[in-house]
């Protein structure tokens, strides 16, 4: 019988369970252009009312976080397939965002509002 080591994320899911690290919630169900993308961003990040709403202002935002936070990214299906172009500069934001103080997964349940 082998023994099983938990990987990295197992590790991470276990951290936000204990309350160990910070999660947040982006759920873009019903999102379909950038400027409703970026309102979801400000309202479910919780983002200053002075966030710029375009890409370099979300980037600048998401190093505030606290350190460690976990972002959950739900409903993201239909933004991804009506505007494939801003989908992709999204993940690049938040691919580049990633790190010691942000980790990001896109979950693939169904699309949410």
């Amino acid at each position: 019988m082998t023994e099983h080591t938990p990987g990295p994320l197992a590790a991470l899911l276990g951290a936000v369970r204990t309350a160990e690290l910070p999660a947040v919630v982006l759920t873009l169900g019903g999102v379909t252009d950038k400027a409703a993308f970026m309102e979801r961003c400000a309202r479910d990040l919780d983002l200053p009312h002075w966030f710029g709403r375009n890409w370099d202002a979300l980037a600048d935002s998401l190093t505030e976080l606290p350190r460690g936070t976990l972002l959950v990214v739900r409903g993201w299906q239909e933004y991804a397939a009506t505007r494939p172009e801003e989908w992709a500069v999204a993940q690049d934001v938040l691919a580049e965002s990633s790190g010691e103080r942000l980790s990001v997964l896109l979950a693939l349940d169904p699309a949410v509002n």
